[in-house]
């Protein structure tokens, strides 16, 4: 088997090989634009020798990848800050990051991380182009408040319906701020429409996966925080406990300690962002229609400030979802037996 480290770039790869049946070793850069990347393991597969390849996690290598299976050859991602420990030289260059990545693989030490599935990655574009299309419709609707102010009119919400609507194109404005306004209302109403269509169509495939579905019972969970959080968490056999998903999505503090001093800090924000944005707004929207999370949601809040209870309520969410994807269970189940249900009692009247 030949066993391959590749330093990844948009442009080239520098790999480091080692085949384990011959030990035959070598260095080549491998550029992408004139496809001599392509070339090379294609003629790997025609020898019909077996590969092993690893790179770090990186952006910009999906061509790649599909290319990989397209071919048959093993492919591992690793954690690139997991790697990065491993670096124990201070000169880094593109030759000793692919013999680092190689000697991981050989000694088996390399941290390969859990891989989505392709129709997995296709589903998050169809959220992130409609998270993305949010933003900016935001920004477009803060420009439209923000003509009417400098007229003198406050309206708030009342804008966006017909008689604000009305009330606005009827504002008296000079030629260009009049000629911005008749644009940001054009481009306001092909953003609705277009977002209109992106939520048909999360909600057609929340429809389609029941452990999405049971997650939206959960108060203030639609199904566009469900459906993020079974595509971006892929599976609850990845996770042993509740704390492990608040490290994963970045919602735990970060930490310095020592000496036997913690210090602790503001959260990681490490992990995805879409979801983690989507935990918080969601328990937010939690607290204004449940009794039970507005009241815990009020004492974090006066204990500490409101920004930190947000979070902290939107870590409480993501554990409280992860349980009920991996005991199947709906909100009402969840109620009932609460996330410790079936665990052994070691306290008090435990025998």
């Amino acid at each position: 088997m030949m066993i391959i480290g590749i330093d990844y770039h948009p442009d080239f790869q520098q790999i480091a090989f080692a085949d384990t049946e011959t030990g035959e070793c070598g260095e080549q850069r491998l550029n992408h634009s004139n496809q001599e990347a392509e070339k090379f393991y294609r003629d790997l597969k025609q020898r019909g020798i077996r590969v092993r390849v690893g790179l770090e996690a990186t952006g910009y290598s999906r061509w790649f990848e599909r290319l990989l299976v397209e071919l048959g050859i093993e492919a591992w991602i690793g954690n690139a800050a997991e790697i990065k420990t491993h670096r124990v030289r201070k000169q880094k260059t593109d030759r000793h990051d692919a013999q680092l990545l190689l000697k991981l693989l050989l000694e088996d030490r390399f941290p390969r991380v859990w891989v989505p599935a392709p129709e997995n990655r296709d589903l998050r574009h169809l959220l992130w182009h409609r998270h993305r299309l949010v933003q900016m419709r935001t920004r477009i609707m803060n420009q439209l408040q923000a003509l009417a102010m400098n007229e003198g009119q406050r309206w708030k919400k009342k804008l966006w319906g017909e008689q604000g609507r009305a009330k606005l194109e009827k504002l008296p404005l000079a030629p260009w701020a009049s000629q911005r306004r008749q644009d940001l209302v054009a481009l306001l109403d092909r953003m609705n429409s277009t977002i209109e269509q992106l939520t048909k169509a999360v909600e057609q495939e929340a429809r389609k996966r029941p452990e999405v579905l049971r997650l939206m019972t959960h108060p203030g969970v639609g199904s566009l925080t469900a459906l993020a959080f079974v595509l971006i968490i892929g599976t609850p056999e990845r996770f042993h406990s509740g704390k492990q998903i608040g490290s994963y999505i970045g919602l735990v503090p970060s930490e310095d300690s020592s000496g036997g001093h913690q210090r602790l800090g503001h959260i990681s924000k490490q992990g995805n962002t879409l979801l983690r944005f989507l935990l918080v707004e969601a328990a937010q929207a939690a607290t204004r229609c449940n009794p039970d999370w507005r009241r815990r949601y009020v004492h974090l809040a006066m204990r500490r400030e409101k920004n930190i209870a947000k979070v902290a309520m939107g870590r409480r969410l993501a554990v409280r979802l992860y349980w009920m994807w991996r005991k199947e269970w709906d909100y009402a189940q969840f109620l009932k037996f609460g996330s410790y249900a079936g665990k052994l009692v070691t306290g008090h009247g435990g025998h």
